[in-house]
């Protein structure tokens, strides 16, 4: 009433109950109760609003002298200041309660005000607060939040601190968690935190799991419960939930139960069952931050675009479920339109991707392009070729330059396989650039030295590495060998065991009807079958640096053609086979 009235004042800002030309107090009083009915005109409105301003600014620059006199700058306390409406209200209101106490009847406003800043001991809060690592805006914030319960503040600020939130986190706990958090005593805080640690969060992570989500110090135990039931409810058992809640936090209490089930069901719209999503969202949580209609239709739309099925995308979810919460436009379009310039056929990247998802996670220009160039320009690939290469084998994509496809080049190098028929092998088999050194060294010495292979024979058929050396290569050469055979690397290694033993009978019988004199002029490339020799031509002695060993029995290397002519005579083919 003392502002609203009408006056001179002596100076900016000075305060008197009335205008020194005003005969009397009420002169200069506007009907008020005009305007609190709302009856008031416009004019009067506006001079209330002003006289609440004046009021405003007395009360700031009250604060800001009792913040100079804590020893805080003067741009801190005015950034501050600027951010405590609030607080400056409630410092009007309650600087305006005290006048009708009898020791403050007779004093002014500025005394009233100034007292209540005083005994509210919010400038050593500030100062405590700051000490604690929280930034100006987060004070700010945490005051105005508290409604004038200061004391509320420094409970929970030591609380938050106990569970080991540390530095600036403690602000974002504080600002996050609302109004209930200030409100709560520390039994009930102790109380959710209880709850957690018995459902899998364990006690050293709940310092972390409450920094990035404060809002759990908000909800109810009820609240909380229905939450954790939820994903209890997908077949997670405590260790995959508090493993979950650790690596997302968020996931718990971020987002609404109303959305976290539209996800769920959304997701077991690609044949996944309630304990399927439970484990894939146990494994990637981050899936719920991700948006339905913005992210999730779009990206479907446009996998399916590319052949993929339904199918195909339950196995990209499942293996990477990491692609649903990237952004389709900036991150997976120009990865396949990279993939289309190189030379993969459009109807080949849906199969590509649901082969190797991974793909789509890797950096266009960090990843993918470096090996491609690589392949091109030191590994021997044809251009023609690299569209082929990549389509068969993606998953060279997320091999290392220089740790893995560097090395096994010059691996193979070493060997003597030319540039230009080492990139025809990866064209053909891309797998071969994948395998480790010491599964390839045991393989290429058994087939150089103990099969008495040419080099040749490896270049033919570079899948000889994909087969493994005691489970295949050896137990097949030695049924070879005892049955006096000897089969190219393509028919001796592919297929079934009971295949290989129809293929080893069928040139067994061909040999005897050619040893009983019998001509048989059928092709043997039905086979890959020739008769073996006990005596070498100098055509198979092995030029591999590896130093030959000797062996008791050895197969006939013999040339590159898988058939015979049908002008060859049979007698001299028996002089030359055989030295009996």
């Amino acid at each position: 009433m003392s502002l609203i009235r009408k006056r001179t004042p002596q100076f900016p800002g000075s305060i008197y109950v009335q205008s020194p030309s005003d005969v009397d107090v009420n002169s200069s009083l506007p009907p008020l109760r005009k305007i609190f009915d709302g009856g008031g005109d416009k004019e009067e409105q506006e001079m209330l609003v002003r006289a609440v301003e004046i009021r405003r600014g007395v009360t700031v620059e009250i604060f800001k002298e009792a913040m100079r006199k804590g020893k805080f700058g003067i741009t801190y306390y005015t950034n501050l200041v600027s951010r405590l409406g609030e607080f400056i209200d409630y410092v009007i209101i309650r600087a305006a309660e005290m006048k009708q106490l009898p020791e403050f009847s007779d004093s002014t406003y500025n005394v009233r005000a100034k007292t209540f800043i005083d005994d509210s001991n919010v400038v050593p809060l500030i100062r405590w607060l700051k000490h604690n690592s929280l930034s100006y805006p987060q004070i700010a914030k945490v005051i105005c939040m508290s409604r004038g319960n200061l004391y509320a503040i420094r409970h929970a600020a030591e609380w938050v601190k106990s569970i080991n939130v540390k530095g600036r986190f403690i602000g974002v706990a504080l600002t996050k968690s609302g109004e209930k958090m200030l409100g709560r005593s520390p039994e009930e805080l102790d109380e959710i935190v209880g709850y957690l640690e018995s459902q899998g969060v364990r006690r050293d992570w709940m310092g972390y799991v409450m920094s990035q989500c404060p809002q759990l110090l908000s909800y109810s135990m009820e609240e909380l419960k229905s939450r954790v039931q939820f994903f209890l409810d997908m077949g997670m058992n405590d260790k995959d939930f508090g493993t979950m809640v650790f690596d997302y936090p968020q996931v718990l209490g971020y987002f609404s139960m109303e959305e976290m089930k539209q996800k769920v069901r959304y997701l077991m719209e690609f044949g996944l069952s309630y304990e399927d999503v439970g484990r894939l969202l146990a494994f990637r949580p981050e899936l719920m931050r991700c948006s339905i209609e913005e992210r999730w239709k779009p990206l479907v739309k446009y996998l399916y675009y590319l052949g993929v099925s339904k199918d195909g995308m339950r196995r990209i979810l499942t293996i990477k479920p990491m692609i649903f919460c990237v952004d389709l436009e900036s991150n997976i379009v120009p990865k396949v339109q990279f993939l289309c310039d190189i030379g993969v056929r459009e109807t080949a990247i849906g199969n590509m991707l649901v082969k190797f998802p991974p793909l789509l996670t890797y950096s266009l220009y960090k990843k993918i392009r470096p090996v491609v160039i690589f392949l091109l320009t030191k590994a021997g690939v044809a251009k023609r070729d690299i569209g082929k290469a990549i389509a068969l084998g993606p998953e060279l994509l997320g091999c290392s330059i220089h740790h893995k496809l560097e090395v096994n080049v010059k691996y193979y190098l070493s060997l003597g396989i030319p540039l230009r028929l080492l990139g025809e092998m990866v064209a053909d088999f891309p797998m071969l650039l994948r395998y480790n050194r010491d599964v390839l060294r045991p393989k290429y010495r058994y087939l150089r030295r103990t099969m008495v292979r040419p080099l040749k024979d490896l270049i033919e058929f570079p899948r000889f590495f994909s087969y493994s050396l005691d489970g295949r290569i050896i137990p097949r050469h030695k049924i070879l060998v005892e049955n006096r055979v000897n089969f190219k690397l393509r028919y001796m290694l592919p297929g079934t065991d009971e295949e290989f033993d129809q293929r080893v009978q069928a040139a067994v019988e061909r040999r005897r009807r050619f040893e009983s004199g019998v001509i048989d002029n059928s092709s043997d490339s039905q086979t890959g079958g020739s008769i073996e020799s006990d005596n070498y031509s100098s055509d198979s002695q092995c030029n591999d640096p590896i130093e030959r060993t000797s062996v008791d029995l050895r197969v006939n290397d013999y040339p590159s053609s898988d058939t015979h002519t049908e002008n060859e005579n049979p007698q001299r083919l028996l002089n030359a086979q055989y030295d009996s």
